[in-house]
């Protein structure tokens, strides 16, 4: 194993272990909701009694080699005590071209499957975390040593879009085929929204039209939502102080810029939200914050300097996940404007609930995917692709008095109290608790 050397991974204490849950999933430092999600649900699960929480994961290294945006790696925060990290080795050398990680992920799991401890097995993401976990269970019990898993299994939509969905139009049933019953293999099937769920099934029906098989009837029983994990007090506890420290450090006042923070990719519509800015009146009273890492980081960079407000517009690479309320809650507007694309779909939008919670000005947003679901009635919606229509929300937003930006703040943090991770655990443990296990 790994030797822990970092916060992003830690070593277990000896104990007795009465319940476990194991989480696979690509964590920290990868800039993503559900690697945040997955430390939502380790820690509740440890106020929820749990004696053991494991987070299986990737390499450092191998995280970096796979061009996932980071985090910086010495401003991640630390688990809590009691969640363990671990990265497992790969297993074989440059012999085996690839899979090496992934074998190192299953000779894990299936170490932690055969002590005969209870154990809850989630994973996020399907690919290929939902088809290791499969794997390993299978290679858990044909070992004859006491089994005692329960799995869970969580979709996202890039895992139809990049996986399925690419598979399906390739005509690799096979590919396709895998997927699906390593997802179906699980005790307990999840989506992170309906609208994934919806997307699941159409998918399914497309292998189904294709080859005669029967996934989507069974995806369509199956399949049930399970919005994704906040941690609602870290944005409920934020200390007003701290909040303008944090922004004097950053040479940000309160309410005096726009922000984005999320991921840098093209699905994200940071493009159009440069140009819907540069169109609007925002300029002149706000600045532009962009935080965030990712494939586009260049472009979006370049576009920004070649924009009329260029001197306007502020790039952060840097934020820290204990950053994250304070510049939420100083922002004048908080704007994702996704939209759809081949490779990804906003399946949620986590970091709009996110927002939703630490307060300050409204969220600007699009209906793309799932986004409805993460925002309800309470953000100014936009068409995707459309800067002048994010101009003109921007201004709306601006403009709003103190009575109209306060009534819609509390509204918008009570819609996402929904999403706090106990809630969500909660829920996902009642489905495992009706199920028998085999043992």
């Amino acid at each position: 194993m790994t030797a822990p050397t970092t916060p992003l991974a830690d070593a277990a204490p000896p104990r007795r272990v009465d319940r476990r849950l194991v989480i696979v999933v690509r964590a920290d430092p990868v800039i993503c909701g559900h690697s945040g999600e997955a430390r939502n649900l380790a820690e509740a699960a440890l106020d929820r009694g749990f004696d053991e929480v494991r987070i299986v994961t990737w390499p450092i290294d191998r995280l970096q080699a796979a061009g996932l945006p980071l985090k910086p790696l010495d401003r991640v925060m630390p688990y809590r005590e009691g969640v363990v990290v671990e990265r497992p080795d790969p297993v074989g050398d440059y012999k085996v071209p690839d899979g090496r990680y992934v074998a190192g992920l299953i000779g894990r799991l299936v170490e932690l499957f055969t002590d005969g401890v209870p154990t809850v097995a989630l994973s996020l993401y399907l690919s290929p975390h939902a088809t290791a976990v499969a794997d390993a269970v299978h290679v858990a019990r044909r070992t004859g040593l006491p089994v005692n898993v329960t799995t869970v299994a969580e979709a996202v939509g890039s895992d139809v879009t990049n996986v399925v969905r690419a598979a399906v139009e390739a005509d690799r049933f096979g590919a396709a085929a895998h997927v699906l019953t390593s997802y179906l293999d699980h005790d307990v099937c999840l989506a992170v929204s309906a609208y994934t769920r919806d997307l699941i099934v159409s998918e399914a029906e497309a292998v189904d039209a294709r080859h005669g098989t029967t996934f989507a009837a069974q995806c369509r029983e199956r399949v049930r939502i399970s919005y994704p994990a906040v941690d609602v007090q870290q944005y409920l506890g934020r200390d007003e102080d701290e909040t303008d420290a944090v922004l004097a450090a950053r040479g940000l006042d309160r309410d005096g810029y726009v922000l984005y923070l999320s991921r840098l990719a093209a699905a994200k519509g940071v493009d159009d939200l440069i140009d819907g800015y540069a169109a609007s009146a925002a300029p002149g009273t706000h600045r532009l914050v962009i935080a965030g890492n990712g494939p586009e980081a260049a472009m979006l960079r370049a576009h920004a300097a070649a924009s009329p407000v260029a001197d306007r517009v502020l790039f952060l690479d840097d934020v820290s996940d204990d950053e994250k309320p304070h510049l939420m809650a100083g922002a004048a507007a908080y704007v994702l404007p996704s939209k759809p694309r081949p490779e990804f779909v906003e399946t949620f939008g986590i970091a709009l609930v996110e927002k939703m919670l630490s307060g300050g000005g409204p969220v600007i947003t699009t209906e793309t995917g799932g986004i409805p679901e993460a925002v309800g009635d309470t953000a100014l919606i936009v068409p995707v692709q459309d800067a002048t229509a994010i101009a003109e929300a921007l201004d709306r937003a601006l403009g709003m008095d103190a009575a109209e930006r306060t009534d819609r703040a509390a509204e918008a943090r009570e819609f996402a109290l929904q999403f706090d991770r106990a809630v969500v655990l909660d829920k996902i443990l009642e489905a495992v608790d009706a199920l028998t296990p085999v043992g």
